[in-house]
């Protein structure tokens, strides 16, 4: 016994430095010492973890003692108090009532009187609740302060994300860092330009592009590990990089959570959730070319065997039952023998007809229709303007019409409910109805309500998303601008400027081959309807608003 260790063991948080001189490891390592001095316990060594909260048991010291314990090299472990062991009140009393006592080691608190070779040790567990109290109330305060940050604008993240650096004179302030931001623009562009996640990766690899976590221990002296290549960037790198919304200039707080100040595992919240702020920083990416890599990512643009992404990818569907068209290509890599088929024909062959169609006729079909729609815009943009509207008011306007007076009677119909509602509480107060009576009537009352509301709510949406359509045209006609004439169809121009193609089964009633092609513009300002004779691809076209 006499040859086993004393563990001495010391904790510090950052809640425990604000009592003061009290908690330091150097006045605890003190009365550590001359308690085993005067005690005559042999063998005394330090365990020592210093800024680790007490309800963490993976500290790092904490650790080596237990595994010394378990190795039988320990026979006392001695605290200043039950708290600097832990301040989870379950975990502490299992240590020191369950886990110590298999190993034949004996625990001594001195402060609170605890020894374990002895019997009095009964209000023990009550000092261990407290403790646990003090965390949970250290906790609420650290969250309310949190809060309080987070909701006046302030950045919540210790450190900004890769792109950017701390300001000088405002640590609070976040500025570009144009070395890494150019590596930002560049993955963005790469991805916008057809390049998958995989191949973005291996580029940056192959070109001893520093990893984010290495830029920043090389460049800022930051102490970050957990990486093994310098150059080596891994995909959930770059896709987390293409998720984060303050590239575009924006501050979003309160994206994650801790469920408990027990649990230290952080989960993330939905984007309802979060505290967006505008223009805190200077943007890295245009809002625009951000919301174009957000679509394509939800589409699924996935690449090839030839590690390309088509620009048809998540674009192009079935005219008839609505699923996507899958992308064909033969090993030869010619161009002329790729073309798409329905999804859902592929594996139900029963269910849908091929639809089939080479990709390098439906490129002559968009750059026709693209051509015609940026020539109108550049030559006449007020008759272009002029003929959407004209065409929207003739298809929506009896819609929204219709919408308001529905509305309007919904609005009535509630008001009478709630004077119904007035009239039976009065019956129910004066003994003429019953009280099964009025919480059945008053239920089905109730009921109405909602389903009518909810309704009006639906509607008023309607409305107000048919409303937006000039600031609709004004978005599109922004993006027309920059495209003076497009000669080929690539990821980008597919992106900015359709929204989704519907391709139809072949017609063969006319005794010949035809196939419609409904191509949607962005912000469904302009369906263009194709129909497309097989023999010599030339097309009728109609233009109309969507």
């Amino acid at each position: 016994m006499t040859n086993k260790i004393t563990a001495l063991y010391c904790r510090l948080s950052q809640d425990d430095m604000l009592a003061g001189e009290s908690n330091s490891i150097i006045h605890q390592k003190e009365i550590l010492l001359k308690y085993a001095d005067d005690n005559g316990f042999p063998n005394p060594q330090f365990y020592i973890d210093d800024g680790w909260s007490g309800t963490n048991f993976d500290r790092p010291d904490f650790k080596r003692m237990i595994a010394d314990m378990e190795k039988g090299k320990i026979g006392t472990i001695i605290t200043k108090d039950l708290s600097r062991l832990g301040r989870e009140y379950l975990k502490t009393g299992e240590y020191i009532e369950m886990v110590f006592p298999d190993y034949d080691v004996r625990y001594i608190a001195i402060n609170d009187s605890v020894d374990t070779a002895k019997s009095e040790n009964e209000l023990m567990a009550f000092k261990n609740i407290f403790n646990d109290w003090y965390a949970r109330d250290c906790s609420k305060k650290v969250k309310a302060v949190i809060k309080s940050k987070g909701m006046s604008g302030k950045p919540l993240a210790p450190l900004p994300p890769y792109g950017y650096r701390k300001s000088d004179t405002e640590k609070t302030k976040w500025v570009i860092d144009e070395e890494s931001a150019a590596v930002v623009r560049r993955i963005f562009q790469m991805f916008i330009d057809g390049y998958g996640v995989c191949k973005i990766a291996r580029i940056l690899s192959e070109e001893k592009i520093l990893i984010p976590a290495a830029y920043a221990k090389i460049k800022y002296n930051r102490p970050i590990r957990g990486y093994e290549d310098q150059y080596k960037w891994c995909v959930n790198t770059i896709t987390r990089m293409l998720e984060v919304v303050e590239y575009t200039g924006k501050l979003a707080n309160f994206k994650s959570v801790r469920k408990s100040y027990k649990c230290k595992k952080r989960s993330k919240t939905s984007k309802d959730e979060w505290m967006v702020f505008e223009n805190t920083h200077e943007p890295i990416i245009s809002q625009h070319d951000f919301d174009i890599v957000q679509e394509m990512r939800a589409n699924r643009r996935r690449p090839q065997k030839f590690e390309e992404v088509s620009p048809y990818s998540g674009v192009v569907f079935c005219g008839e039952c609505g699923r996507r068209l899958d992308i064909c290509r033969s090993r030869s890599k010619s161009f002329g023998q790729e073309h798409m088929k329905c999804s859902r024909y592929a594996h139900h062959p029963d269910a849908c007809t091929s639809h089939y169609i080479r990709t390098f006729v439906l490129s002559k079909v968009i750059l026709s229709e693209l051509n015609k729609i940026i020539t109108l815009v550049r030559d006449d943009e007020e008759k272009f303007v002029h003929d959407v509207m004209e065409s929207y008011q003739l298809t929506h306007s009896d819609e929204a019409n219709k919408a308001k007076k529905v509305i309007a009677k919904n609005s009535k119909r509630i008001e009478e409910l709630d004077r119904l509602f007035m009239n039976l509480y009065e019956d129910k107060a004066l003994g003429n109805l019953s009280p099964d009576r009025y919480l059945q009537m008053s239920t089905a009352y109730e009921e109405e309500q909602q389903k009518l509301r909810k309704e009006s709510d639906e509607l008023i949406r309607f409305i107000e998303e048919k409303e937006k359509k000039c600031e609709d045209i004004s978005q599109f006609l922004a993006i027309v601008r920059k495209f003076e004439n497009v000669t080929e169809i690539n990821t980008r121009v597919m992106s900015e400027l359709i929204d989704r193609v519907d391709v139809h089964e072949v017609d063969k009633s006319k005794g010949y081959r035809t196939q419609k092609i409904d191509i949607h513009f962005k912000f469904n300002v302009v369906t263009v309807s194709s129909d497309l004779d097989m023999r010599t691809f030339n097309k009728c076209n109609r233009l109309y608003s969507a």
